[in-house]
């Protein structure tokens, strides 16, 4: 579904992905792992637009989508759930979903859905999104994001900050997406959770691929954990 090949990108004259490379299949569960500042926000923020890429390519079912600005982006088919939540503060529950609402692949996600989904939204759909908890807001992030019917789901930073409780409630939510053959691609700093969750890791250093694995090779080698995972 997704590849990404050479990808190049950074801020003004600072270079911070080089030569990134990876893929995202139907129906997967794909990482992005890494220390802080190795450059996972900053691939995600190249595949949505939101920093355009200076070499390589992105490519959705064969389709290049390098360079496209990210309202084309999310339009063929890439729903995020960004770092920092970004839900609208102003606007209710209810408003925050259906301002994003679209059924260009299908219409698998409609507000009943997300509200059956997410209970705890449909009891808060009145409140305005500034009104929310750090965990509700997360809650309303995702479901605002598959109110586009995603082909693939990106989240960043998925749990950061929540309560042990929230938090697990994210990850059952996770789990479900991925039984339903949603695909996703994933940060966390949770690495269990996701190494429960994910069918294939990437991890990046200082803006580079250094290991690609599956969940078992990942837990068998803990090498990986130690060069590149741990702070």
């Amino acid at each position: 579904m997704l590849t990404v090949e050479n990808l190049e990108a950074g801020y003004g004259e600072t270079p911070v992905l080089f030569d990134v490379g990876f893929r995202v299949a139907a129906g997967e569960v794909v990482t992005l792992l890494g220390r802080n500042g190795m450059g996972k926000t900053t691939t995600i923020r190249a595949l949505m637009g939101l920093v355009r890429p200076t070499g390589g390519s992105v490519a959705l079912d064969g389709v290049p989508v390098t360079g496209l600005p990210p309202y084309r982006i999310a339009q063929l088919g890439l729903g995020l759930v960004p770092e920092g939540r970004q839900v609208f503060p102003t606007l209710t529950v209810r408003e925050n979903l259906v301002a994003t609402a679209a059924a260009r692949f299908g219409d698998r996600w409609t507000l009943d859905r997300v509200y059956d989904f997410f209970p705890r939204l449909a009891e808060r759909r009145g409140h305005l999104g500034s009104q929310l908890s750090g965990g509700e807001q997360q809650m309303l992030a995702i479901g605002r994001a598959l109110m586009t019917n995603p082909r693939l789901l990106i989240l960043d930073e998925a749990t950061e900050g929540l309560a042990p409780l929230i938090r697990a409630e994210i990850w059952r939510g996770l789990s479900r997406l991925k039984r339903d053959g949603q695909a996703i691609l994933l940060v966390d700093k949770h690495l269990d959770a996701m190494t429960r969750l994910a069918d294939r890791h990437v991890v990046l250093e200082k803006g580079h691929v250094v290991w690609t694995g599956t969940s078992a090779a990942l837990a068998a080698d803990q090498t990986v954990r130690q060069r590149w995972l741990q702070v």
